[in-house]
């Protein structure tokens, strides 16, 4: 209890779509950011998308933004990445997080999730 918890993952071709879902203690998930990492064999882990649930602020990375799309589901303390167009780039462990605050403040992610994998092949 209290880490997100991630579903969603899966292999892929080129050019499909995925869901990813990330589901939060309400506690963790109320007035908070909420976010998707991903890391790539070999690389760092790097931000793809946020929202501060508290005002609905959505942030994806610049590179993304034409094929991803971050959405909350207040309801279910539960966050959606939309992934269309995905791309053999794409491929990576995707992590969900969360920290205390909005997305534009200080503070580290102190909740994660153990994440998961995505696979898009050529």
């Amino acid at each position: 209890q209290g880490q997100p918890v991630e579903s969603g993952g899966g292999s892929v071709e080129s050019g499909g779509s995925l869901r990813l879902t990330c589901e939060a203690s309400g506690y963790i998930y109320r007035g908070n950011c909420m976010a998707w990492f991903r890391q790539a064999p070999g690389k760092e882990r790097v931000l793809v998308a946020s929202v501060s649930t508290r005002d609905g602020t959505t942030f994806v990375a610049d590179s993304l933004r034409d094929r991803f799309t971050i959405s909350p589901n207040h309801a279910k303390s539960t966050v959606y990445l939309q992934m269309d167009m995905m791309k053999p780039e794409d491929t990576a462990m995707y992590y969900c997080a969360a920290k205390y605050g909005s997305c534009k403040g200080g503070g580290d992610f102190i909740y994660w999730g153990q994440g998961t994998q995505v696979t898009v092949s050529s």
